[in-house]
């Protein structure tokens, strides 16, 4: 009887597979009683010959991908154009060409097919434009994207870029790119004005040698998303500030941050004129202000003492001028205290309850209320100073808000929950993004809707009544009509108990269009932020949609006519994701409610959110390698080029 085996145990199993690991690395014979020093070294060659093996796979495989993206062969071919493309016809109220046909619409099968399509025009390449650009299905409509412009800009990162923590080309991404997705078209010029009865955009463009050209291009659907300017609130000498709106301003920004640096070190600077020159003024305590202010300070804190004399980091100073009381101030107050105790630490003076009076090109005047209440001029020198105090229409804007009665508003287009332009022809023409509000005038719109059925029952509306389950019935209008109301009609028999004054189980006219109009007081405008841009895009690239799978039945019943996107697809809802800003290697969060701050795990989270946010794999990457280069090497000290040349051409 043979003796029973003891099965091997967890450390010499680990060693047979060892051995068998390294018998696949190497042919030789693995050597048998040698010394612990001798199978030590054998492991190390082994496994280092092996990372070798791989990573030199990996840099050949990459070497051999880049050769293949180089061609030796002619790209081009012979390619139909119409006749209509190169000599448009003229019309239109300025007898201007109009561009039914454009160079590229046989360029492929696709464009070829997409050429009787309902033409839909999309102004603007912002967040609203792009969101609705990857939402929509290709070839269901002929879309041409029309913008200054050729690229989409990463607006929340832009302070990032301002100070070299981040390059200006990982911010931006080709438009060409995406509209290619949709089998659109890109035409970089700028709107000048609409004719709204003959669905003809005028527009203007550039040519070759500097002369203005005007043309017409038509449109079945037209979506404004031209965004906004900076509000100067009536503030004279604006000329001596800087703005933060697009990516020249960021290099432009660069430049003359190291421009103060470099002049403050010269021998001939004398003290006073070095700290104007180090005094930094930013007007403004909204995200963009608050977060431009935390990455100067990195700059000037981790980066500047590195090359600079440090009589610089002594004399430096960064202001931040808010009229408010609070930074932050439309987050939850804690996040707003936690700011300003940050910049306190980070001894960034944050001047608040102040206005601005004027802007000199050396110091800034303002007043600012003391302890008393009473309001006081002061004087702030300053070496560069950062204009981010809200948003205002574009002259675009303001042309076709004079063309239309009905628009009142002048900060903003005023629109219809479905996001369709008030005063245009129903159907036709859309705003989005900053340029844009969604009117609410619940209280008008549910009176008219009374009047109407008072008449249609024969009845006074003046002396109407309307029961408790009439008032569901009203309330289920509102909502569907209305969806950001919601919240305010969840306990419908509260609201009934509470407006019914007489306590007689009904409403009168009177009493419901009281409590129509304090909904509608409750209401406030979207905010001007990308997400609510990101949005409303999503939301027309889905009715789009619809509409296009819903048309050819409304054609084979002849309904062209009426509120067809109510028809096809629901009513537009804002839902707040949250808001988040960058403090200077900290970072606050404002979720619904839920809001919280921290240190560098907060700034990590802050980079995540973004990076996700991101529009494309490309842009993802270069985020990435810029954050690295920024540990080992620094943001640098070198001067943006790409400020001094027209930068929207380089992308």
């Amino acid at each position: 009887m043979q003796p029973k085996r003891t099965p091997p145990s967890k450390t010499a199993a680990h060693s047979i597979l060892t051995l068998r690991l390294l018998r696949s690395i190497s042919s030789q014979p693995l050597p048998t009683h040698r010394g612990p020093i001798f199978r030590f070294f054998y492991r190390c060659f082994a496994y280092t010959g092996g990372f070798i093996l791989v990573a030199g796979g990996l840099v050949l495989a990459f070497f051999a991908y880049d050769a293949s993206t180089y061609r030796e062969d002619l790209s081009y071919s012979d390619i139909p154009v119409s006749k209509d493309a190169l000599y448009p016809r003229r019309g239109g109220p300025k007898n201007l060409p109009i561009a039914d046909t454009l160079v590229d619409d046989d360029d492929s099968p696709e464009n070829t097919r997409a050429k009787n399509k309902p033409k839909l025009v999309v102004l603007g390449s912002g967040w609203g434009s792009v969101a609705l650009l990857k939402q929509l299905h290709p070839e269901e409509y002929h879309v041409t994207v029309v913008s200054p412009v050729n690229y989409f800009l990463f607006t929340p990162m832009l302070p990032s870029a301002t100070v070299g923590t981040l390059e200006l080309r990982s911010l931006v991404e080709p438009i060409r790119r995406i509209v290619q997705r949709v089998k659109g078209h890109f035409l970089r010029a700028e709107a000048v004005d609409v004719e709204l009865s003959e669905r003809l955009l005028e527009v203007k463009q550039t040519d070759a040698a500097g002369v203005q050209r005007h043309f017409y291009l038509p449109y079945d659907k037209l979506v404004i998303g031209v965004g906004s300017t900076t509000n100067p609130h009536g503030v004279s000498g604006l000329e001596n500030c800087h703005f933060l709106k697009d990516i020249e301003d960021a290099g432009k920004i660069r430049n003359r941050i190291l421009q103060n640096l470099e002049h403050a070190c010269l021998p001939t600077t004398m003290d006073e004129e070095r700290r104007r020159l180090l005094s930094f003024v930013v007007c403004g305590g909204g995200p963009t202000g608050v977060e431009f202010a935390a990455e100067l300070f990195d700059l000037l804190n981790e980066d500047m003492g590195r090359s600079f004399p440090k009589i610089l980091r002594n004399e430096v100073s960064v202001h931040v001028i808010q009229s408010r009381g609070h930074i932050l101030n439309t987050y939850d107050e804690a996040l707003s205290k936690f700011a300003e105790a940050r910049f306190a630490h980070d001894q960034v003076e944050v001047l608040t309850n102040s206005r601005v009076k004027e802007v000199r090109p050396d110091k800034i005047l303002f007043t600012q209320k003391d302890d008393n209440g009473e309001t006081i001029t002061k004087e702030l020198p300053h070496g560069f100073c950062l204009w981010s105090t809200g948003v205002a229409q574009t002259e675009f804007c303001k042309k076709i808000a004079a063309k239309l009665d009905i628009q009142t508003n002048r900060h903003a287009l005023e629109t219809d929950t479905h996001l369709r332009l008030n005063g245009a022809p129903l159907g036709s023409v859309y705003a989005i993004g900053d340029c844009s509000t969604v009117q609410n005038n619940i209280a008008d719109h549910l009176v008219s809707f009374i009047r109407t059925l008072a008449y249609e029952k024969g009845k006074d509306p003046e002396k109407m009544i309307i029961t408790f389950k009439e008032w569901r019935g009203v309330a289920q209008r509102v909502k569907k009509r209305f969806p950001q109301a919601s919240d305010h009609l969840r306990r419908l028999d509260k609201l009934f108990e509470q407006y019914d004054k007489d306590k007689s189980g009904t409403l009168d006219f009177g009493e419901l269009h009281e409590l129509l109009r304090q909904i509608d007081s409750k209401l406030t405008s979207l905010p001007a932020t990308a997400q609510r841009a990101h949005q409303q895009g999503q939301y027309l690239g889905r009715k789009f949609n619809k509409l296009a799978q819903a048309m050819p039945g409304m054609q084979a019943n002849q309904m062209d006519y009426g509120d067809l996107d109510d028809a096809v697809y629901k009513a537009f809802v804002y839902k707040h994701l949250g808001s988040l800003a960058y403090i200077g290697n900290s970072a606050v969060f404002d979720f619904g409610g839920l809001s919280f701050s921290g240190g560098l795990l907060a700034v990590y989270l802050w980079r995540s959110v973004y990076f996700a946010q991101s529009v494309s794999f490309r842009t993802r990457v270069l985020l990435a390698m810029d954050w690295s280069k920024r540990a080992m090497f620094g943001r640098g000290e070198s001067y943006s080029f790409l400020a001094d040349e027209k930068a929207e051409g380089m992308y």
